[in-house]
């Protein structure tokens, strides 16, 4: 079961929210699906580069809301915001509806599959050593914090004849336990040799840790506002 079920996917609507939060009735649903997946297709081809690994997207009755979590938010929102205005006119002629953009910065891209996955595909396309790149990663994840890697590579790795599959692992990845939260990614590398898939799994941990550590933090950072404020009095 581990190995043939998307982590993500099995724990949708358990512990993982939805990637697109609205209602259609039966009429709608599959034309507002394919205009989700316009969205997506669009930004990620448009700012390949931007470190993208998540786009969630609201509907109001009038409005489009799209959350964009990236690595980079300068490259989205360019020089005073124009570039993000652009996007949003651009995005309003492909769909034909009022757009909101929201950046989300994500402060360790380390700890992100997808963008890993992405990193790992891009250092293949500029000929790296497959099993130096894989190292590499390995090494980085393990040092942002996380319980545990497993990166798979499948294709003509190094130019050989005959594709096969590459694994490593670092730490733990218990794919059929719930109340982990494994994040999961996949890439493509395009080289001359043909293609190479890459995934990425990863061992954030478990939810129940991670919110107790966001309400911690929460804290945290509302007892110095209360101090200041009482020296002030």
């Amino acid at each position: 079961m581990g190995q043939k079920v998307r982590p993500t996917g099995f724990r949708v609507g358990i512990v993982e929210d939805w990637r697109s939060r609205w209602y259609a009735t039966k009429k709608e649903f599959g034309d507002l699906l394919i205009e989700d997946q316009k969205i997506r297709r669009f930004i990620k081809t448009k700012y390949e580069f931007a470190g993208i690994p998540r786009i969630e997207i609201e509907r109001t009755r009038d409005q489009v809301i799209v959350h964009l979590h990236t690595a980079r938010p300068g490259i989205i929102i360019g020089k005073k915001g124009q570039e993000v205005d652009r996007l949003k006119a651009e995005l309003e002629d492909l769909t034909g509806r009022r757009m909101e953009l929201k950046i989300v910065e994500i402060h360790q891209p380390h700890r992100s599959a997808v963008l890993v996955a992405e990193d790992i595909a891009q250092q293949l396309v500029k000929r790296g050593s497959f099993r130096r790149v894989m190292k590499r990663s390995l090494d980085q994840v393990m040092e942002s914090g996380v319980e545990g890697i497993k990166i798979e590579m499948n294709g003509r790795l190094g130019g050989a004849e005959m594709s096969r599959t590459e694994k490593a692992i670092r730490g733990s990845i218990p794919l059929s336990t719930l109340q982990k939260h494994i994040d999961y990614g996949l890439a493509i590398a395009k080289t001359t040799m043909g293609v190479i898939g890459v995934k990425v799994w990863i061992d954030l941990g478990e939810y129940r840790n991670e919110e107790e550590s966001y309400g911690a933090d929460a804290q945290a950072g509302q007892a110095p506002q209360r101090a200041k404020r009482s020296r002030k009095r």
